[in-house]
């Protein structure tokens, strides 16, 4: 009698982690910085956050219920995670019928016309807030003040308003007179900026400033992203090459120490360096290419914010190396053992 073949799996490790199970921890891991931007905005907080995730689910229900015909699979979490997210990069004062648009437009252009999880080539919660900005840009640079209450929907009132740190500091740049104006009183451009907002350094560590909910907190977004560390979910390669390009390309620009804190802890830096700069599915699947992402992330945050015409780059430069990805991993993943690279074809004359 011949011996049979004996076809079994091979030893793998299967570690415990599910697609639910890191969603819902990413969303987790945010709780701090929601908890920060509550205090900051009160319940437009809440109102804000809450359409988006609302939005994100619907347009999920809808498009794997209607067009797809397939179960629904809101249960994973990763629709919820992305109408956080986009609530994230929008301003607290937008409204609730905005953030609902843009956490369904999030999911159905930036996710489900992909065909779902896992597919998409972008990421859906900056799709989101390109779409809301291209729409509807007066509503997406309307910043709250810090600790002003307005009530949770409604008409702001007026006098709630301010411009965010990165939105007076260009405008001080670009205004040739006011800065001959400060050079002759000895002020510098970051100095006027912190003056005319009444800030600190203190306010842009803890939040207490104008702009998206994902500008507040930085502290409560380290701490999330320290969690996503712990936990595996990412590694440090790309937050730490995105906001390191970010701090040693402005220190070479301006030549100025303080410039480039403030152009590390302003804006969404933190936020997109931790939790959309390291989207599983979005970003390059090798550590050469997590570096390579992010510096290209930090690269174009930077061109964006001293060269082009948004105060903030950090929405489209992940865009933009999002399109890279493809090429990235081409040029970074290794081959498989015993592969042969296939010859060129001739070209027939």
């Amino acid at each position: 009698m011949s011996e049979k073949l004996l076809v079994t799996v091979g030893p793998h490790h299967h570690a415990p982690d599910t697609v639910a199970r890191i969603m819902w921890e990413v969303t987790l891991a945010l709780v701090p910085a929601f908890l920060v931007s509550l205090y900051v905005f009160g319940g437009r907080a809440v109102v804000v956050t809450l359409c988006g995730v609302l939005g994100a689910m619907a347009g999920e229900a809808l498009v794997q219920a209607v067009f797809q015909k397939k179960p629904l699979t809101l249960a994973d979490g990763s629709a919820v995670l992305t109408g956080v997210l986009m609530a994230f990069c929008v301003p607290a004062a937008l409204p609730w019928w905005t953030a609902f648009i843009g956490g369904f437009a999030g999911i159905v252009f930036g996710k489900q016309c992909y065909g779902g999880l896992g597919h998409n080539i972008f990421n859906p919660a900056h799709i989101a807030r390109a779409i809301l900005l291209a729409s509807w840009p007066v509503y997406m640079t309307t910043w709250l003040k810090p600790g002003v209450a307005t009530g949770w929907i409604g008409p702001l009132p007026d006098g709630v308003t301010a411009a965010t740190p990165l939105g007076l500091m260009k405008e001080t740049l670009r205004n040739p007179d006011l800065m001959h104006s400060l050079a002759a009183s000895g002020t510098t451009a970051l100095q006027h900026t912190f003056h005319e907002l009444q800030i600190g350094w203190t306010d842009l560590l803890t939040g207490t400033i104008g702009g998206s909910l994902g500008e507040t907190g930085k502290l409560a977004l380290l701490l999330g992203g320290i969690f996503l560390l712990i936990r595996h979910h990412i590694t440090w390669h790309t937050p730490v090459t995105m906001m390191g390009t970010v701090f040693l390309g402005t220190l070479l620009i301006t030549r100025d120490p303080q410039m480039a804190f403030f152009h590390l802890l302003s804006g969404g830096l933190f936020l997109g360096a931790f939790f959309m700069a390291t989207d599983m599915v979005t970003t390059p699947m090798t550590k050469v290419g997590h570096l390579i992402f992010g510096f290209g992330c930090g690269a174009i945050t930077l061109l964006i914010r001293f060269k082009g015409g948004y105060p903030e780059g950090v929405c489209y430069s992940i865009l933009i190396m999002n399109a890279f990805v493809p090429l990235i991993d081409r040029f970074t993943v290794p081959r498989r053992f015993g592969e042969v690279r296939a010859p060129a074809q001739e070209v027939k004359a």
